[in-house]
């Protein structure tokens, strides 16, 4: 591992531990020649996974792309950044344990919202407006109306729950 400092390639590793929930190694090294100390991450190579986009083109998932989009979205409602980016590990972790390295567009926002739902109903909003590319406020209300059911159908299954002979 190159140092950062001076470029020597030679370092002995002092520390290792787990990070990202298991899914990295965080490793605390020092250059053998300037004894600079830096910390690196080692993660599994996995198989890139492809967006088809509504125009018919293609890209590379973008985790960074994500986490930006959710974070616009979060900003200022009760969703903290650690649970931003929990939603992205989460959904990246689906993803690679697919058997298939393709999703469209329309279905991974549709995860994120459904994930988002859970947690604020203003950063759900958000999202899906960018997301659907609302043009008119009929969008707006007509993505109210879905969440309110939502939520109907949420209270009613927890109502059904509590009620004893249900």
């Amino acid at each position: 591992m190159q140092c950062p400092a001076c470029r020597h390639k030679e370092s002995h590793v002092l520390e290792s531990r787990s990070a990202d929930l298991g899914r990295s190694v965080r490793r605390r090294r020092e250059c053998l020649r300037c004894q600079e100390r830096f910390t690196t991450y080692e993660r599994v190579e996995v198989i890139p996974l492809m967006v088809l986009k509504r125009n018919g083109g293609r890209e590379s998932f973008s985790r960074s792309k994500i986490l930006h989009g959710l974070s616009r979205a979060c900003e200022k409602t009760t969703v903290t950044p650690k649970q931003v980016r929990l939603i992205v590990d989460d959904l990246e972790s689906f993803l690679q344990q697919r058997n298939y390295r393709e999703i469209t567009s329309k279905d991974l926002g549709e995860l994120i919202l459904d994930r988002l739902a859970q947690l604020s109903e203003v950063a759900y909003i958000r999202f899906a407006s960018v997301y659907g590319q609302f043009t008119s406020t009929d969008d707006f209300f007509a993505i109210l109306r879905l969440l309110e059911k939502r939520n109907e159908e949420s209270l009613q299954w927890h109502q059904n729950l509590s009620t004893p002979g249900s």
